[in-house]
């Protein structure tokens, strides 16, 4: 089955080191970026930080929710960590990039199966544009985040 893959990047003002360990912390860091008109219930089943942690979520596009199970791994610990979906073949990935001392460039990115036809064309359509826009505001509150925990 074919895949596409969705994208948002955005500037985080803080260090890499910083935005990369809220992403990674599953029970206290990560639950704070997530917008919560899009996703709800992060439940961590079994680690907590980075690398083998497994968690559960329910995510809400056009007033329905879904449950998922994901398993976390860091191909690039402080860099890159990925987030798999077994059950749909979904792979979200967040790559932190330095941009100075101060700053970061971090991009999430979601690969995902496409059906067939104009069926899939569509909703490949809507589904880019959706995510676009959660990634924009989860990064938005990455950055608030980020930037506080700088402050303290």
């Amino acid at each position: 089955m074919p895949t596409y893959t969705v994208s948002y990047s955005s500037r985080v003002n803080a260090p890499a080191a910083v935005a990369y360990g809220i992403i990674a912390d599953y029970r206290d860091g990560h639950r704070h970026i997530l917008p919560p008109k899009y996703f709800r219930n992060l439940q961590v089943q079994s680690g907590g930080r980075g690398n083998g942690t497994r968690i559960t979520f329910e995510m809400g596009a056009l007033g329905y929710w879904r449950s998922a199970s994901a398993e976390v791994r860091e191909p690039e610990p402080g860099r890159l960590l990925e987030e798999t979906i077994p059950a749909e073949r979904v792979l979200t990935t967040f790559l932190v990039e330095p941009a100075g001392e101060d700053a970061c460039d971090v991009t999430i990115s979601t690969t995902m199966p496409q059906r067939a036809g104009i069926a899939g064309s569509i909703e490949r359509l809507t589904t880019s544009a959706f995510m676009r826009r959660v990634y924009k505001e989860e990064l938005g509150m990455l950055d608030r985040v980020a930037r506080s925990r700088v402050a303290r």
